[in-house]
C-alpha cells in the first residue's frame, strides 16, 4: 500500500481531543518521518454530518461513514458524551463492523470501546475504557474482559486506550510499530509528551482519579496516608487512629473506596514511590523506607504489580522524558 489510509470515526458530541490526538500524532509523523507510506487521515461520520463536539466546537467531518470503503490501515473509533446513543445506532455500528472487516486494525479511544462492544468486536477479548465507564462496560458486555487499569491495551489486531489522551500513547505505539521506535520517539519530543509511556501503566492516580471519599472518617484516612506512607498503616493502626474496629473500617473503605484499608495503602505507597522516583535521585532502598516498603524488593514488586513495569525501567523514562 502506497500510503496507510487512516478513519477516525467521530460522531454527535463525540469528544474533540479523542479525535485530535490521533490525527496531531499521525501529522506530524508523515511531517517529521519522510514515512515511505504516510498516514492518510479522513475523519468520518454518519451522513457526513458536522461533528458537534462536547466541547461546544464543531468538526467538519471529510466523508460519510456509509461511504467508506477499504482497505483500511486503522480504523479508530473515538469516545465522547454521545458514545451511548452511537452504540446503540445498529447503522452506525454496522458500518464499523463492516470497516473493521477491511481493516489491518481496529481501535477505540476513552469510551469508543462501548461502540466496538456493541459491535461485537471486543467479544473474548481484553480492552480498557476510560475508569469512569469501566464497569458500565463490562456489566453490558459480558463476553468482554474489561480491565480498567492499562493507558491501553492491544489484543490481536484490536486496540483499546483509556481516557482522552492516552490515545496519543496508543497512536505513537501505532507509530513505533510501522515506522520503528526512532520515529516514535522524535514525533513525542515534538508533541511535548511523555516520552515512551508504557501501555501497562496505570491510568489512575491516587491524587486525582476520582473525588475524594464522601465519608469524613474515610477522607480523613485517605489524607493521612497520602501524607504518611512511611508511618504503621496497618488495619489495625489505621483503626485506631479512627476510634473504630479494624472491622468496620475495612467495611467503610469497601464501601467507599471500593477495595480494603491494605490494598489502599500498597497503592498508595507505590503511587508515592513513583513520585519519588520521578523527581529525585534517591537509591531505590530510600526510596521503599521513605514510601513504608520494607525493601527495594519489595518496592520492586508492588511497583510492577500496580505499574507492568520496574521502578528502574520507570525512572529511566522519566530521566529520558525530562531531557527530551
Amino acid at each position: 500500500m502506497k500510503d496507510r489510509p487512516v478513519v477516525i470515526v467521530g460522531y454527535d458530541t463525540a469528544e474533540l481531543l479523542d479525535i485530535a490526538c490521533v490525527s496531531t500524532t499521525f501529522a506530524m509523523a508523515n511531517e517529521l518521518g519522510a514515512c515511505a507510506a504516510p498516514y492518510r487521515v479522513r475523519v468520518v461520520s454518519p451522513g457526513g454530518a458536522p461533528i458537534a463536539c462536547a466541547t461546544g466546537l464543531t468538526l467538519q467531518s471529510q466523508q460519510s461513514l456509509e461511504r467508506v470503503t477499504g482497505p483500511l490501515d486503522t480504523l479508530i473509533v473515538s469516545g465522547g458524551l454521545g458514545h451511548e446513543r452511537a452504540a446503540a445506532d445498529p447503522r452506525l455500528v454496522g458500518h464499523i463492523r463492516r470497516l473493521a472487516r477491511e481493516s489491518r486494525r481496529t481501535a477505540s479511544v476513552c469510551t469508543g470501546a462501548e461502540v466496538l462492544a456493541a459491535a461485537g468486536l471486543l467479544d473474548g477479548r481484553r480492552a480498557t475504557t476510560h475508569w469512569w465507564y469501566a464497569a458500565g462496560l463490562a456489566a453490558r458486555h459480558p463476553g468482554v474482559t474489561v480491565d480498567p487499569d492499562p493507558i491501553y491495551i492491544r489484543d490481536g489486531n484490536v486496540a483499546t486506550a483509556a481516557g482522552i489522551t492516552s490515545a496519543l500513547d496508543l497512536t505513537l505505539a501505532f507509530i513505533e510499530e510501522d515506522h520503528g521506535p526512532e520515529l516514535a520517539r522524535i514525533v513525542s519530543r515534538h508533541l511535548v509528551t511523555y516520552l515512551q509511556r508504557p501501555g501497562d501503566q496505570a491510568q489512575m492516580s491516587l491524587f486525582t482519579a476520582a473525588p475524594p471519599p464522601r465519608n469524613d472518617l474515610v477522607r480523613g484516612l485517605v489524607e493521612y496516608v497520602a501524607r504518611h506512607p512511611d508511618h504503621d498503616l496497618s488495619t489495625a493502626a489505621l483503626a485506631g487512629r479512627a476510634g473504630v474496629t479494624a472491622r468496620h473500617l475495612s467495611r467503610l473503605f469497601r464501601e467507599h473506596l471500593g477495595q480494603t484499608p491494605g490494598r489502599f495503602v500498597r497503592q498508595a505507597r507505590t503511587e508515592a514511590a513513583g513520585h519519588l522516583l520521578a523527581t529525585t535521585e534517591l537509591p531505590l532502598a530510600a526510596v521503599a523506607r521513605r514510601c513504608g516498603f520494607g525493601s527495594a524488593e519489595a518496592l520492586r514488586q508492588a511497583f510492577i504489580d500496580r505499574y507492568g513495569v520496574s521502578p528502574s525501567r520507570y525512572r529511566a523514562t522519566q530521566t529520558a522524558h525530562s531531557g527530551a
